[in-house]
């Protein structure tokens, strides 16, 4: 990993989400070398030649200046970037914008990977408004190290969803993103409906150099897919992805699951 630490102006910046008013990335770059990642695209911004997932620029902020307008808005933590990737243990810049925030009348979501973000759980307890997701699309841990090679294990983030409900800290699972015919979202909500109060699921999207090295890896891993896959994002059918869309719907409101679906960002539906 090449570890830089430059200076950064502003640690809140507004979002151009749509289910987000601020967003907070105290890193640019990630440690998990997820093969899907759409953050790529940060590193035009950068000085730096390595591929994605083998640099991290940490951000120093000289004094984390808080919104005049940011009074009952939805801050999330983080959208180019794992909040608590492996480098978060030794500078902690999530954890330093979350102690400025913690007395601020704002709502305040966390994603990650990672096993780390359970090192902020005291901090967790003295926020009011948050609620605290874990990225979970598989319960095969072969087939994470083949997608997300330096992410925490499947059995790691399923634990901390269990954490998180022992310490009354509100909790989701995002399910994204789910991968045709191998994700398997039924068995997934099996195994973490006790503990988890909602989810979120969001199709695999492919576009730019990723979409390449994601259909390379299904040609090499599951090539009786590839076909599949191809008619997908070739051929960009969507019959499959509006089926499995009716298909959670259906599952989750016969279950009394809460959930959102994103399959559709211009068009998202909270239930």
């Amino acid at each position: 990993m090449v570890v830089k630490e430059i200076a950064s102006k502003e640690a809140l910046v507004k979002s151009k989400l749509p289910a987000a008013d601020y967003v907070v990335n105290a890193y640019t770059g990630c440690t998990h070398k997820c093969i899907y990642c759409y953050a790529e695209f940060m590193k035009r911004f950068t000085n730096h030649n390595e591929n994605w997932g083998d640099f991290i620029d940490i951000k120093i902020f000289d004094k984390i200046k808080i919104p005049k307008d940011i009074e009952n808005k939805y801050v999330f933590v983080s959208s180019v970037t794992d909040p608590y990737n492996h480098y978060e243990l030794k500078y902690g810049k999530t954890g330093q914008v979350l102690a400025e925030l913690k007395d601020v009348n704002c709502h305040i979501g966390i994603l990650t990977k990672s096993k780390n973000v359970l090192k902020d759980m005291e901090l967790f307890k003295q926020i009011h408004n948050i609620e605290v997701g874990i990225s979970l699309n598989t319960t095969d841990d072969n087939f994470r190290k083949i997608i997300e090679p330096k992410a925490s294990t499947v059995e790691d983030r399923i634990n901390v969803l269990k954490i998180l409900r022992e310490n009354n800290i509100k909790n989701y699972l995002f399910m994204s993103p789910i991968f045709p015919y191998l994700s398997g979202y039924q068995k997934i909500i099996e195994q973490t409906k006790d503990f988890t109060d909602y989810y979120g699921f969001e199709n695999l999207n492919l576009r730019a150099g990723y979409k390449y090295r994601v259909l390379e890896i299904i040609k090499q891993k599951y090539p009786e897919l590839l076909n599949d896959y191809m008619d997908l994002y070739k051929n960009n059918n969507q019959t499959y992805w509006n089926k499995l869309e009716k298909e959670i719907v259906s599952y989750c409101k016969n279950s009394k699951i809460k959930y959102k679906m994103f399959f559709h960002h211009e068009n998202i539906r909270k239930k």
